[in-house]
């Protein structure tokens, strides 16, 4: 998925959460650090490559298309595929979790954007573009039959549902 629709729908989850939160009398989930952890997984993944990307292409005049490939290291290491297999692991962010729980002494719901990420690009990638190896580096399984984000039903359907739920926000509260 998108980073824009991976920041609302953590975002938006973690709306929920805090009404819930809320009655129980809880910390409330910080919605700058869900939506942060929303995007995390990609950030992770993409920033390093495409800034080797841009240097190449503004100081080694390679072209544009560099930039569309991930191989921009010597030898044609593929390094957004290697640290996307480690960003969008369940087994890896379940490990954080609990760390990091250990570290606060209380779970921080923040972290459950990253969760909520992968859970997304789990279907909504296919085999031909980073199928999603969750389960890294327990197993290299891949759920490979997912809908592709960038087909055009699933971004009308998807951002559709964004639409709704944002006039759901800003009609009961006034403020999204």
């Amino acid at each position: 998925m998108d980073i824009l629709a991976h920041m609302l729908w953590a975002n938006y989850g973690a709306r929920v959460g805090n009404k819930k939160l809320e009655k129980k009398k809880k910390p409330l989930i910080k919605l700058g650090w869900v939506t942060f952890f929303g995007v995390f997984p990609d950030l992770f993944a993409f920033t390093i490559p495409f800034c080797i990307a841009i240097f190449n292409m503004l100081f080694n005049s390679q072209s544009l298309s560099s930039m569309r490939n991930h191989h921009v290291l010597a030898g044609g290491f593929d390094i957004a595929s290697f640290l996307y297999q480690f960003s969008h692991s369940i087994v890896i962010w379940a490990v954080v979790f609990i760390v990091v729980w250990i570290i606060y002494k209380r779970p921080r719901f923040e972290l459950l954007g990253w969760a909520l990420h992968i859970a997304i690009d789990i279907f909504s990638h296919s085999a031909q573009f980073y199928p999603t190896a969750f389960l890294s580096p327990v197993s290299d399984f891949k759920f490979l039959y997912g809908i592709s984000w960038c087909n055009i039903w699933y971004m009308i359907i998807n951002y559709s549902l964004l639409l709704i739920v944002t006039l759901y926000f800003f009609k009961k509260k006034k403020v999204v």
